[in-house]
């Protein structure tokens, strides 16, 4: 992965149709299939798993902020060219 330049957007093609585990603000974790996104990088997720101290619970397509992601990880081999 290359080092982003202040004030470009993320290139996020290559995940997408992967699962990323991502880390939210408020302690928040869920896992899902990256559908979409945008130059803020708000997320759409697909498949969508909730995951707590207390189990998984699925909810599905979700759309997620981008300033609300603290951190993220792909979870699928990804492929670089």
């Amino acid at each position: 992965m290359g080092i982003f330049k202040s004030g470009s957007p993320a290139d996020l093609r290559r995940f997408m149709d992967k699962r990323l585990d991502i880390k939210l603000n408020g302690k928040r974790h869920i896992v899902g299939l990256l559908r979409g996104y945008d130059n803020f990088m708000n997320l759409v997720l697909e498949n969508t798993v909730e995951v707590t101290s207390k189990g998984n619970k699925e909810i599905g397509t979700v759309i997620i902020r981008g300033n609300s992601v603290v951190m993220w990880e792909c979870l699928d081999k990804v492929h670089i060219k």
